[in-house]
């Protein structure tokens, strides 16, 4: 392609957030084209964490997260229900084990249905114990509408929707820099391959979102929030007890703790855990297994031989460092950044996945404001 090729809109990143994005706007009659640094879709953080569809329980009422969390939930089942998508409403059980757990039990309860979640209830002992034998908890608080999804069929599903209304996708196509561009485009995307102008340009890129907002050279760099990066590993148990939910335990400061979770095939998996990094690497440490088995025999009885092994790791960008409090989803229209047409996604990590259709939606909005 030459300099001059227009496209009405781009999506910078193929991951589960931008395939949505992608979708809305095309279905809107929007000519729309993604392009993916990856050789595939969704390979980093869409792909890489619990696949788990969140009710909307712990984020800050009236928060970005709180909001397209609760909303996108049901969005989701509906979508997933109306294409056949693998899921299942398996429910969540958040676990008290001292008095002092029992207290935040009773402070998510109040959090949630500040955030419009009337679904929760209590469980005592009896109740956990014929639903999970081998929880250590005296309390617990059951989430219903919890659940997990095959997170590639969803975004498979997705790229679907979005090539039937005519959208394009360029994959392994990293984008090495953003210019001014001259009417009809507002911007002009600079790649190994092509320079390709458009009037919309949606930076969807994930772990990459901050580094692609630094190449848009008209955008001041002050306006380009820092990011953090929070590594977290998942175990296997060569003994797991047999779960039919989602058991986590009361969350601890920004993290929702090393919990376990089911996949489709009704395996249990462990995790994730919490390691600040300075670059993306996938790399495992064994040696991470010892505070992770401690962790999960806090709350889960299991036998004195049961060994941990780490499987895999996903990285989520973070707005907050080590130690502070979690910080709220950031997108950035004209009336922040100035530039009609641009739409930058920062720090969209958990519950992204769950709230995709509704960050859609609200990207969509951003967009057609300025068409």
């Amino acid at each position: 392609m030459a300099v001059d090729d227009f496209v009405e809109t781009v999506v910078v990143g193929a991951g589960v957030i931008g395939l949505a994005v992608a979708r809305a706007l095309a279905l809107e009659g929007r000519e729309v084209i993604v392009i993916e640094a990856e050789e595939s879709i969704g390979t980093h953080t869409s792909s890489r964490n619990s696949e788990v569809i969140h009710a909307g329980i712990y984020y800050p009422p009236r928060s970005l997260k709180a909001q397209f969390c609760v909303e996108g939930q049901a969005l989701l089942y509906r979508y997933l229900e109306e294409h056949a998508i693998d899921h299942r409403r398996c429910g969540k059980m958040i676990v008290a084990c001292d008095d002092e757990q029992r207290r935040t039990l009773d402070q998510i309860s109040d959090n949630a249905r500040a955030c419009g979640v009337t679904s929760l209830r209590r469980m005592d002992r009896a109740e956990i114990s014929t639903r999970v034998p081998a929880v250590r908890a005296q309390d617990a608080l059951w989430s219903p509408n919890s659940g997990i999804v095959d997170s590639h069929g969803l975004m498979t599903r997705l790229l679907a929707d979005a090539r039937e209304a005519d959208a394009s996708l360029a994959l392994a196509t990293r984008v090495r820099a953003v210019s001014p561009g001259e009417a009809p485009a507002r911007f002009v995307v600079h790649t190994a391959d092509f320079e390709l102008g458009c009037r919309h340009l949606v930076n969807a890129s994930g772990l990459g979102a901050h580094a692609l907002a630094y190449g848009i050279t008209h955008l001041p760099d002050a306006l380009v929030p820092t990011q953090y990066l929070a590594k977290g590993t998942y175990f296997a148990a060569s003994f797991a007890p047999k779960l039919d939910c989602l058991v986590y335990p009361v969350p601890a400061s920004a993290s929702l703790g090393i919990h376990a979770t089911i996949d489709l095939a009704g395996q249990v998996r462990w995790g994730p855990d919490q390691e600040w990094i300075n670059e993306i690497s996938y790399s495992i440490e064994e040696e991470r297994a010892v505070a992770c088995e401690e962790a999960v025999r806090k709350f889960m009885e299991l036998p004195a031989k049961t060994t941990f092994t780490p499987t895999y790791a996903g990285i989520r960008p973070k707005l907050q460092a080590a130690g502070s409090p979690a910080q709220d989803f950031m997108i950035q229209g004209a009336e922040r950044h100035g530039l009609p047409g641009l739409v930058n996604l920062f720090g969209i990590e958990s519950p992204g996945l769950t709230a995709c259709f509704s960050v859609a939606d609200y990207v969509r909005g951003l967009v057609s404001t300025h068409s």
